[in-house]
């Protein structure tokens, strides 16, 4: 087997003391952290578009990456990406890895010849998993980036291009059970519209339901077992999006009687475009069970498109560790996918390993100091206080549904305001935030 990263060797836990840019300060593999190690909790997976595709190329300018797979012969291409993707997962101690069925084999002129490619390299990624361990995370098909889609797959308002859609994610679903995948994918960058002039929303919206009825029925056909997810995310490329966030994805869900089949792979990135915290997305599903996946990425705030920076937010790390603690796992067939590209300006190959330990490191930090807060119930201790009215009472009563709103009239009609407002307590805002840096500080600071 060829390598393709020669001056790289096996990166390695060195600890928080370390200054090699190619080693872990905190992400130790087998460390256990609440009950599992951090292999387990943290299930990292290799995204194999950005890392493997991926050439730094944006709408201004063309690609600088240093990605050289030694072969001009466009299949010979896509089986080297696959070694290299092996000894990537290899080298950074990944285990997972996700792909769009496009990334793994070009897309020919027919849908029959191109199903035939994804059947040779699928055949040569089944080896390497074989040989290596290494696992499908998710896959997923690529319905957004030819221009037949322009007008959106399972939302198309031409019938052909809803067939062919339909016809490659069928082949996407199989190949993602022939691997073994714990989930496959459902990201609608093209459903949704430019302009509500020329739109059905509603028929669009029901076409897209019928669309993933058919793909859970053909899934049961073919005894795949893992988990269908949708990906929310509210514009770019297309204008608006249906999968605006996870409260609305939740919603067309539930709408369309597909609460048992789909649960949500979340994106930090795309909760920002949405106007949310990554937080706030996790623990809106985390709350109505829905969490699947996650997508581990960021993007600066100031700027409203989708940058998939790799992770380096501790703070953000620590709240999604904390939300994925109090819900026992990121979900039962989910994990961290880097959906992530290193920055145009950091193009040697050299680069790929240093941005995945860069976010491999800020999880497994996030992870650390989300246990700490949890074992010392910081926020559970938080929110029963400021909740503690509902404990006895009328709040007790509020809670159990023993009172109307004459009940509550008649509770309220002579007592004092004065009471009320020194009912009302403080939140001491600073001093929480304070003490969650504080926590941070500290809890790295116990890293040996």
């Amino acid at each position: 087997m060829n390598t393709y990263f020669p001056g790289i060797s096996k990166v390695a836990y060195e600890g928080p003391k370390s200054t090699n840019p190619l080693a872990f300060r905190y992400y130790n593999p087998e460390e256990v952290v609440a009950g599992k190690t951090m292999r387990e909790q943290l299930k990292f997976a290799l995204s194999y578009w950005h890392t493997l595709c991926g050439d730094g190329t944006d709408m201004f300018g063309r690609g600088t990456f240093v990605k050289d797979f030694g072969e001009s012969d466009p299949m010979a291409v896509y089986r080297a990406k696959a070694y290299a993707a092996f000894e990537l997962m290899d080298k950074l101690d990944i285990d997972y890895f996700c792909f769009h069925d496009r990334d793994i084999a070009p897309e020919a002129a027919t849908l029959k010849e191109t199903n035939a490619r994804l059947d040779e390299i699928t055949d040569l990624l089944a080896e390497l998993m074989r040989q290596s361990g290494k696992k499908v995370l998710w896959g997923t098909a690529n319905c957004f980036n030819n221009p037949r889609y322009m007008h959106g797959a399972g939302t198309a308002p031409n019938a052909d291009v809803f067939a062919f859609a339909a016809a490659q994610i069928k082949k996407a679903v199989e190949i993602t059970t022939r691997l073994g995948g714990q989930g496959y994918v459902f990201w609608g960058g093209r459903e949704g519209y430019e302009n509500l002039w020329n739109t059905e929303m509603k028929r669009e919206t029901d076409h897209i339901a019928k669309f993933f009825h058919m793909c859970a029925d053909y899934a049961k056909e073919i005894g795949f077992e893992a988990q269908f997810l949708i990906e929310p995310k509210p514009k770019e490329p297309t204008l608006h999006q249906y999968d605006f966030d996870a409260a609305t994805a939740i919603e067309f869900l539930r709408n369309h009687d597909l609460t048992d089949v789909f649960k949500l792979n979340l994106e930090g990135n795309h909760a920002n475009l949405a106007g949310h915290t990554y937080q706030h997305e996790i623990r809106v599903a985390r709350e109505s069970g829905f969490l699947g996946s996650l997508d581990a990425n960021q993007g600066d705030k100031l700027i409203g498109w989708d940058m998939d920076e790799f992770p380096t937010d501790l703070y953000e790390t620590v709240a999604v560790m904390w939300e994925v603690l109090q819900a026992g796992s990121i979900g039962p067939h989910g994990g961290l996918n880097f959906d992530a590209k290193p920055r145009r300006t950091s193009f040697y190959e050299e680069d790929l390993f240093r941005s995945h330990i860069a976010g491999m490191d800020a999880y497994a930090a996030g992870l650390l100091v989300a246990d700490k807060m949890n074992q010392d119930g910081f926020i559970q201790n938080l929110q029963a206080e400021r909740y503690s009215s509902y404990d006895s009472g009328i709040g007790k009563d509020i809670d159990e549904g023993n009172v109307t709103l004459a009940d509550l009239e008649a509770y309220s009609l002579d007592k004092p305001q004065s009471e009320l407002i020194a009912a009302t307590k403080s939140d001491h805002l600073e001093s929480v935030k304070a003490t969650i840096n504080n926590y941070i500080i500290d809890a790295l600071a116990e890293v040996e």
